[in-house]
């Protein structure tokens, strides 16, 4: 059996395998970052049983007030600003900084639309928890999560 893996195509592109898309920087004597354009996954699990979806995203070192969750009908949108930076003291030296400001999305449809009255959100240890019931019909609504 075959191991799958994540495809990222700037995550795999090397000196020695040059692209099109690379050849256009050579040109303008620009050399893009890679790395600079690497912005965190939210990864999520979706599940479902006769009355409901349960939903699990990973967003680690997010805060709470800074997630949101919109659902129309059977379209769920998780949206969250990601604020990561290191803190160093006085007499420290930088030698190698990484931070990441911005903003992760994920959006998805379900195969039945959801009951947003009855929907809930839980977020607790950098793991978002939606409890989606299913309903025939209803009106968009954000969440509030607690």
């Amino acid at each position: 059996m075959a191991n799958l893996t994540r495809w990222s195509p700037f995550k795999t592109l090397s000196r020695l395998e040059q692209s099109p898309f690379e050849d256009f920087f050579n040109g303008l004597h620009l050399r893009p970052r890679w790395s600079e354009l690497e912005t965190p996954d939210m990864r999520i699990d979706v599940t479902e049983n006769d009355r409901s979806y349960a939903v699990k995203a990973e967003i680690p070192g997010v805060n709470k007030d800074d997630i949101d969750v919109s659902i129309e009908g059977n379209q769920v949108s998780i949206s969250a600003e990601v604020k990561r930076e290191t803190k160093k003291k006085e007499d420290d030296r930088d030698i190698c900084t990484e931070r990441y400001y911005g903003q992760v999305y994920r959006s998805f449809s379900l195969p039945n639309e959801v009951d947003n009255t009855k929907a809930s959100a839980h977020y607790e240890n950098g793991v978002l928890t939606l409890d989606l019931p299913k309903k025939g019909n209803g009106h968009g609504r954000k969440l509030t999560v607690s």
